[in-house]
């Protein structure tokens, strides 16, 4: 990243004007930071703050939320800088603050609740818990005061005090009958699946049920699946590709095809997309994608590049290329360290001008018409009769009083500014002024720059950067994935450094263990931890194995898969619960609760167990380990329940699901003195078959020669030639020798 970016995007602290300094101030985490000078005396989770509820008999207010949140924001504003409010915090309650990023068993242990007992759950979470740490009232935001007939957050905090002061055993009891309903709700009944199945792995129905749900939900005109607000769901758009290859000829399979690449299109034009910096925001407000909320996840961006890529990979269509190289040039430039490492986040808020006090949603990034008139007043190096601001404004929809819907705005952030979005097409608008579509796209590009350089004279949003494993992991898959489709060796070589980050700064060696997140010191710049360092949970070992998987089949290099088994074994032995046949999303270290919790939705990002089942077959095929089969199929059969009756809030399990009734597509390619594996490797690649499992066995990666008996085979056949196997359903096929052959091999 740019280090004039970083500098533009430092860390907001709240405002010292009173000199306040809580707990917080020795922290890592930007958002824990951000929230260091408020008047409350913050604590972190630590035993300290835990110990002091318990030894004071005093109920804790947990805060949770995340440093680009702007909900949070406006709490914090409202709220815990409020000298008021916070006296009534100090005085009755011992406060936490938690960031999500950081402790993701303690935000999903108490959302859990918070869904329960409202309907609904967000961020800034807001939770009330007895000494031992049970639930007894929470919520999202609140309102500072009393408003529309509902209490404010102060008269909820007196409420509190006061009930726990004069009840504090029937408080105490409440907490342990929300305890009890909390263990059932997220408790598997094993018993009663295995009494339904008996054990067995769902039927492959499950994913036409999944395809008609999907189907049910659909937007035809704008794509996505969900009225507003409307997110991009990338694990979606990944099983109706998987679901298309199945039977590329058939009808519901084509239309889960056309259902993925319209979603894509859509995006690609809406405002949800930044046309100027690259890359995506979070969601739109709205269901044509044009109004965002703007802050930058670097979760999403990875699983859309992963989602485009395949959508070129299926389609052959230029822009979904374009966007692929789109948002890696955002990850590039503004959420990329030095070394590699990846930031998690940029904010939706910032100041509207260096002179302003108050930051907007959005401010960053959007424009007045006059602002769009004034920069882009010169003619089109084509047509010199023609304003590059006319053109601009015609293609981006741009109006005069604003193109936002005040529907979309309801605090009037966005009065009179524009978001950029496409309604037509480059052909209509070249058709327009009467130049062609490569003109079209050059002055495009110009315009492009003038606006991106004005743009970053503005204040930037806050950037968040904390280095998260598991969004690092999801990162390395799409550098991988695009190195591989799009045939680009630079693409590889970020890949490889990510890789190599994880291992110096994530992963520790003496102990055999991963760390949840890393940060990145203000002012050097340099990689620093915690005093405490916070150890990886699932899906950090997940979405790294599938990473690493991934790496491997970009460059061949076995010892990714090694560090992947070796991954895989600790995964199995810190987070597999032996009763429930599924893993637990926390690791035991942080066990502060009787619930373990198991992710039974692919939302956001997906769930660990859906991407454990893939990452378990495709190492069970590739090192011939029988006993990962067998938890992959544990997990399906788990699952059953879910599965059969709501498989589209699973849609990456039905992935794994497809992948283990289709069986894996093993393709080896056994490489000799020629020249040929490379070439070889090429065409593969250019193949989209969601189920492969690709190895290259030669003298210098001899790992699968010695552990799989059918590879040992393989070589032992193979005397002069490269040679490419490609087994199906169990069955391989003679081994072919040369391009032509290996194409209709794999189009059969």
């Amino acid at each position: 990243m740019d280090e004039s970016l970083a500098s533009n995007s430092r860390r907001n602290f709240s405002s010292d004007t009173n000199g306040h300094v809580n707990k917080l101030i020795s922290e890592r985490s930007p958002y824990l930071l951000q929230h260091a000078r408020n008047p409350v005396n913050w604590y972190p989770w630590n035993d300290e703050a835990l110990a002091k509820a318990r030894a004071g008999n005093k109920l804790i207010f947990l805060s949770v939320g995340y440093s680009t949140c702007h909900w949070c924001h406006v709490m914090e504003r409202e709220s815990f800088e409020n000298e008021s409010i916070a006296s009534v915090m100090n005085e009755h309650f011992i406060n936490i603050k938690v960031d999500r990023e950081e402790r993701p068993d303690i935000d999903r242990v108490y959302m859990t609740f918070v869904q329960l007992a409202s309907g609904s759950g967000g961020w800034p979470m807001s939770v009330f818990l007895t000494p031992d740490l049970h639930p007894v009232a929470g919520g999202t935001y609140f309102a500072p005061e009393d408003k529309w007939g509902r209490p404010g957050f102060k008269s909820i905090l007196l409420q509190m005090s006061k009930r726990w002061r004069e009840k504090p055993e029937e408080v105490r009891q409440i907490g342990t009958e929300v305890m009890n309903s909390l263990k059932k709700v997220s408790a598997f009944e094993v018993s009663l699946v295995s009494e339904l199945t008996g054990g067995a792995v769902p039927e492959i129905q499950c994913a036409d049920m999944c395809m008609q749900q999907l189907s049910k939900r659909f937007d035809h005109d704008f794509g996505g699946f969900s009225y507003a607000p409307k997110f991009p769901q990338p694990c979606n758009l990944m099983f109706l590709f998987h679901y298309y290859s199945r039977n590329p000829t058939g009808e519901q399979n084509k239309t889960a095809l056309s259902m993925a690449l319209l979603t894509l299109e859509k995006m690609s034009k809406g405002g949800i997309h930044d046309h100027i910096g690259q890359g995506f925001a979070r969601y739109s407000t709205d269901e044509k994608w044009h109004v965002p909320h703007f802050e930058k996840m670097l979760y999403d961006q990875a699983q859309l590049v992963v989602a485009y890529a395949t959508g070129y990979l299926l389609s052959g269509r230029n822009i979904f290329r374009d966007i692929v190289e789109d948002i890696l040039s955002y990850v590039e430039r503004n959420l990329t360290h030095a070394e590699g490492g990846l930031y998690s986040a940029e904010d939706a808020d910032s100041l509207p001008s260096h002179e302003s006090a108050e930051k907007l949603e959005g401010a960053f990034y959007v424009w007045t018409f006059s602002e769009i008139e004034s920069l882009l007043s010169q003619p089109l190096s084509c047509k010199n009769d023609v304003l590059m601001s006319d053109l601009f404004c015609h293609h981006y929809n741009i109006r005069s009083n604003g193109n936002v819907d005040p529907s979309n705005d309801p605090h009037g952030e966005l009065l009179d500014k524009n978001v950029l979005i496409v309604l037509g097409s480059e052909k209509e608008t070249a058709e327009n002024f009467g130049i062609s579509e490569k003109e079209l796209s050059e002055e495009l590009k110009t315009a492009h720059q003038i606006l991106f350089d004005e743009r970053n004279t503005r204040p930037r949003p806050h950037l968040d950067d904390k280095i998260v494993l598991s969004w690092n992991g999801l990162m390395l898959s799409a550098y991988a994935k695009a190195a591989q489709i799009l045939q680009n060796d630079s693409y590889k070589a970020r890949a490889l450094k990510i890789a190599n980050f994880i291992q110096k700064y994530l992963w520790v060696n003496d102990s055999n263990r991963l760390l949840h997140c890393c940060y990145v010191d203000e002012k050097s710049r340099e990689v620093t931890q915690t005093k405490h360092s916070i150890y990886g949970f699932l899906n950090d070992y997940t979405f790294l194995i599938r990473g690493l998987l991934d790496l491997y089949e970009c460059t061949y290099d076995s010892t990714w898969i090694e560090w992947a088994e070796n991954l895989q074994d600790i995964q199995n032995q810190l987070f597999w619960d032996s009763a429930a046949k599924a893993f637990n999303l926390g690791c035991p270290e942080y066990h502060f609760s009787t619930i373990l919790i198991k992710d039974d939705e692919d939302g956001a990002e997906p769930s660990g167990n859906s991407v454990a089942v893939q990452n378990l077959l495709r190492l069970s095929s590739l090192l011939d380990r029988s006993d990962y089969n067998e938890k992959a199929e544990q997990i399906l059969s788990v699952f059953t329940s879910r599965l059969s009756r709501f498989p589209s809030s699973l849609p990456e399990m039905s992935c794994g699901l497809m992948f283990y009734h289709d069986s894996p597509t093993q393709i080896y390619v056994v490489e000799k003195k020629d020249t040929m594996a490379q070439e070889m490797l090429t065409v593969i690649q250019q193949f989209y078959i969601p189920n492969r499992v690709m190895a290259l066995i030669n003298e210098a990666n001899p790992l699968f020669y010695h552990k799989s008996e059918t590879v040992k085979n393989m070589v032992d056949d193979t005397k002069d030639a490269t040679a490419v196997h490609v087994c199906r359903n169990r069955k391989c096929s003679l081994p072919v020798t040369s391009v032509e052959s290996l194409k209709s091999l794999l189009n059969s």
